[in-house]
């Protein structure tokens, strides 16, 4: 239901305002009334009308006085005045637009003249403050928009630096704060792969630093390209070794099958890299172990520096796995074989006695994928 539109009846004659009052009540306006400006003025300010019906003739304060009040303020600037006269309408008329007044109507009052002057000046009123609603409205959607550029700009420039110490999930994750922390302690079944490059101590013990550095930047950036197209993460690395985590934080299909793809990948990538190493003198391997199980994983470090770790058997069979492997082999698992058999021809290496493991492993090298 719409509220009623406000009238003011601004008059010195209680005759004249209930006149007034009774013709614009009977059509539905909520009338208010003041018996001088001053009263007038007053109501006004407490509780700002749609419209005024001004006497022009008023003890203390004329309705000129009240009207150009009213137009001062930039609160009631827009306010629709119309001001009521019995004098010479020609000559209050020039004084009233002087005035600001907004139309005239002269008495004795015209019911239907009046009816219409009041509904025509509430219609363009309605329309003004539709017009100042919708810029109020757009200022704030401006303000909005700009506040939400500024943190969506805030967010990429931590995502930047996120990125630099965790994998683009992960940091995406920690940014975004939609889901659960992915650093708060939790177990998951995992896919862990564990590689380093063969041959690499000697290389760095002989080689002048800037070389070791060199071979290590091309080896980071082209395994790094590798492990995010598979959409693994990268837990950690040191040197040339590196370990990379399959279904957390991110939950992905088939973590096994992209793991072994990513193996054989790298492995590729890397004969690529070994010709033009070789060429330089550099005797560099490459083997890789492969490992599947639940791992406890979460915030590892200290105050100030907190790192994404994951710790488990799991890891550390990887890890073995990986330093048993000769020049080109990816090692895994009796356990792993059965969920990569369609996908990979292996061939069995045997049992492996690794440090920490109480039982032999047997272990199974990746020559390629079927077909």
């Amino acid at each position: 239901m719409n509220t009623p539109a406000k009238i003011l009846v601004v008059d010195d004659t209680p005759r004249n305002v209930k006149l007034l009052a009774d013709l614009l009540g009977v059509k539905g306006y909520a009338v208010m009334t003041a018996a001088s400006g001053r009263e007038a003025l007053m109501k006004i300010d407490a509780a700002p009308p749609d419209l005024v019906l001004l006497d022009v003739v008023m003890p203390e304060m004329s309705g000129y006085e009240v009207c150009l009040t009213i137009r001062n303020n930039p609160a009631t600037a827009m306010l629709p005045v119309v001001m009521v006269t019995a004098l010479d309408p020609s000559v209050e008329r020039v004084k009233g637009i002087e005035a600001g007044a907004d139309d005239f109507l002269t008495k004795p009052i015209n019911q239907s003249e009046l009816l219409a002057r009041v509904k025509s000046l509430l219609r363009v009123k309605e329309l003004h403050d539709m017009v100042q609603l919708q810029a109020a409205q757009l200022t704030e959607w401006n303000q909005t928009l700009e506040s939400r550029v500024q943190t969506q700009v805030g967010q990429l420039e931590r995502l930047e630096r996120l990125k630099r110490f965790f994998s683009p999930q992960l940091a995406e994750l920690i940014v975004a704060g939609g889901a659960d922390d992915p650093l708060k302690t939790h177990r998951r079944d995992v896919t862990v792969v564990f590689l380093d490059l063969r041959g690499f101590t000697a290389f760095a013990e002989t080689a002048e630093p800037e070389e070791v550095m060199g071979v290590l930047r091309e080896y980071h950036a082209a395994m790094g390209r590798l492990i995010m197209e598979h959409e693994g993460t990268l837990e950690c690395f040191i040197g040339d070794g590196m370990m990379v985590i399959f279904n957390d934080p991110v939950p992905v299909p088939n973590p096994q099958e992209r793991a072994v793809r990513m193996a054989l990948a790298m492995r590729e990538c890397i004969e690529e890299l070994s010709g033009k190493w070789s060429k330089l003198g550099y005797e560099l391997g490459f083997g890789v172990g492969i490992a599947q199980g639940y791992a406890t994983i979460g915030a590892i470090g200290f105050e100030g520096r907190w790192d994404y770790g994951s710790i488990g058997t799991v890891c550390n069979l990887a890890s073995r796995l990986c330093g048993e492997a000769k020049p080109g082999q990816i090692l895994l698992p009796q356990r792993l074989l059965a969920s990569i058999a369609d996908l990979a021809e292996v061939e069995p290496i045997g049992e492996l006695s690794m440090k920490g493991f109480q039982r032999a492993v047997v272990a199974y090298n990746v020559l390629g994928l079927k077909g």
